[in-house]
């Protein structure tokens, strides 16, 4: 953290953070369900991401073909539950990636379809990184083949129930670290 703080918002670093489990489950920075939705081809094809990595936890999941799929992050470890973000900064992403991809926030009241609200996770050429993820307004946009959502970014913060990855090219990823800033995922 000592080196989140010194370089500052938006900055990517080499990451090698530690990724040990809080939970008695599982689980990636307190966030049990990594999971795997079916929708586009992948490896794993459905359920949990979540494997035994260096004394922690990492997920990781192969997005194959050209075409949407979609991973899921469950903020408060299981679907019911919901999150109000509006007082965080953001959240600091420690992964891997080899082409772009998106993060969807996905607020309860308005969980399903791909109109959403989204922020580009740009590739890392398959090196492991730190990046900071902006809850500002200006940071997250739509994409015209997914649709406009018909809520604003501001409300889906207050509702938050999940961070949505998705994709449309082929992608090989690997999370080490999820951290919102002024949010403790429950354990289950």
């Amino acid at each position: 953290m000592l080196l989140a703080s010194l370089i500052g918002p938006g900055a990517v670093a080499n990451a090698s953070a530690g990724h040990g489990c809080e939970c008695a489950t599982p689980s990636i920075d307190r966030l049990q369900q990594w999971l795997a939705s079916g929708e586009g081809t992948t490896v794993p094809p459905t359920g949990s991401l979540l494997v035994r990595e260096r004394g922690g936890y990492a997920a990781k999941v192969d997005f194959l073909n050209a075409e949407w799929h979609v991973v899921v992050v469950w903020l408060g470890n299981r679907f019911e539950a919901q999150a109000d973000l509006s007082k965080s900064a953001g959240f600091w992403m420690t992964y891997s990636a080899t082409d772009d991809l998106y993060v969807q926030l996905r607020p309860a009241s308005k969980w399903s379809g791909g109109d959403k609200w989204l922020t580009k996770v740009p590739s890392t050429g398959g090196k492991l990184v730190k990046k900071f993820f902006s809850f500002k307004a200006e940071a997250w946009t739509t994409l015209p083949e997914l649709g406009t959502p018909g809520y604003s970014f501001a409300s889906a913060l207050t509702e938050a129930r999940g961070l949505v990855f998705v994709g449309k090219t082929p992608n090989r990823l690997d999370f080490r670290g999820l951290s919102i800033d002024r949010y403790r995922p429950p354990c289950l």
